[in-house]
């Protein structure tokens, strides 16, 4: 993770180059204007790209906030810093789940977001650092853990929120079309997980459009 913040929050030098760091290293200028905010259940789960302190404190007082998840997980870095802090003062639940946005995903790690999501306090806010594929992966995972179908999760990843399904980040959706092929209508969606899921034969055989993976990581500087 590129970072030019080595400090902490606590003091003044520390807090400005946190703001440094989150604004033109980790590309939070973009985030002033841009949220990314959507319902996945209204009043009990929000997804959105990574908040600044002044976002998070304003979506708390709106939405009733009580939780806080982190899909990017510890980056040491300046937005982590900021939000974690905030979080704090706010008196949030702080939960780090850190996804892959550009491979299978992990067993190990679906079943303890399950876990996450049956145990938070709500309403809880989850955020990736775009809002485009992390947090769509975890959108989708919850619909399809509260009875929905593959179908209504694949629209958690879509153009709407930046989510480019021809790059990498389209292994997300395969793994959603894979369970829909394999066994939805006949084996509840955990129980797969579990049971049939085969997160290496899915790495092998997605491919991805070579250009739309550059213009999604280079250009549009998705993480």
């Amino acid at each position: 993770m590129d970072t030019i913040f080595k400090g902490d929050v606590s003091t003044a030098r520390g807090r400005a180059l946190a703001w440094v760091d989150a604004l033109f290293v980790d590309h939070a200028i973009f985030r002033l204007v841009w949220s990314n905010l959507a319902p996945v259940t209204p009043g009990r789960l929000y997804r959105c790209n990574h908040p600044l302190p002044a976002r998070l404190a304003r979506l708390t007082r709106q939405l009733g906030l009580k939780t806080l998840i982190n899909l990017r997980g510890p980056t040491g870095n300046g937005s982590d810093a900021l939000s974690r802090a905030e979080a704090g003062r706010l008196g949030l639940d702080f939960i780090d789940m850190s996804l892959e946005s550009r491979g299978a995903p992990q067993r190990d790690r679906i079943l303890r977001l399950h876990d996450i999501f049956q145990s938070m306090r709500a309403p809880a806010l989850m955020h990736c650092k775009s809002g485009a594929d992390r947090a769509g992966l975890a959108a989708g995972l919850f619909v399809l853990f509260e009875g929905g179908t593959a179908r209504e999760a694949l629209r958690q990843l879509s153009l709407r929120f930046g989510h480019v399904r021809q790059a990498k980040t389209g292994i997300l959706d395969a793994f959603f079309l894979h369970y829909q092929r394999e066994a939805e209508g006949r084996k509840p969606f955990l129980d797969w997980v579990r049971e049939d899921y085969d997160e290496v034969a899915l790495r092998r055989t997605f491919r991805a459009n070579g250009l739309a993976s550059f213009i999604n990581d280079w250009v549009l500087a998705h993480e």
